[in-house]
């Protein structure tokens, strides 16, 4: 099976991770998507409602009800998004020092997938980035 290549030029190799590793880099995606998110509806009028739930479950909810929900799944060592547009699975395919998480169906990476979602579902331009 061919694997899309990404427009960015990824050519790191991919470092495996081990469980704890993954809880670690799963944690510090999700904290920054919650800040990303938190820092757009500070700069903005949005009304947005953040929220985690058991731990590794991100809940995003726009003012017209619709929501974003990203959880990450440590058996798979992927993070899941469902969304308006449908559901989408991540796998890790960087390093500690440019953490990467890539489409299994598409290869799009997941915080410019996750600016486009939020975007779409706020009726405004979002951006989720990766605080390093």
């Amino acid at each position: 099976m061919g694997h899309k290549e990404n427009m960015n030029n990824h050519s790191t190799t991919v470092e495996t991770l081990t469980d704890s590793t993954f809880y670690a880099i799963a944690e510090k995606t999700l904290k920054a998507i919650e800040l990303s998110l938190e820092e757009a509806f500070q700069a903005t009028d949005l009304d947005l409602d953040i929220s985690r739930q058991g731990g590794n479950v991100v809940n995003i909810q726009f003012a017209d009800r619709s929501v974003i929900v990203v959880n990450t799944q440590a058996p798979l060592q992927e993070i899941w998004v469902a969304a308006k547009e449908g559901g989408f699975h991540y796998r890790w395919a960087g390093t500690l020092q440019t953490p990467l998480w890539l489409d299994t169906k598409t290869g799009a990476e997941l915080f410019s997938e996750l600016s486009r979602l939020a975007s779409q579902q706020a009726k405004a331009t979002l951006k989720v980035s990766y605080q390093a």
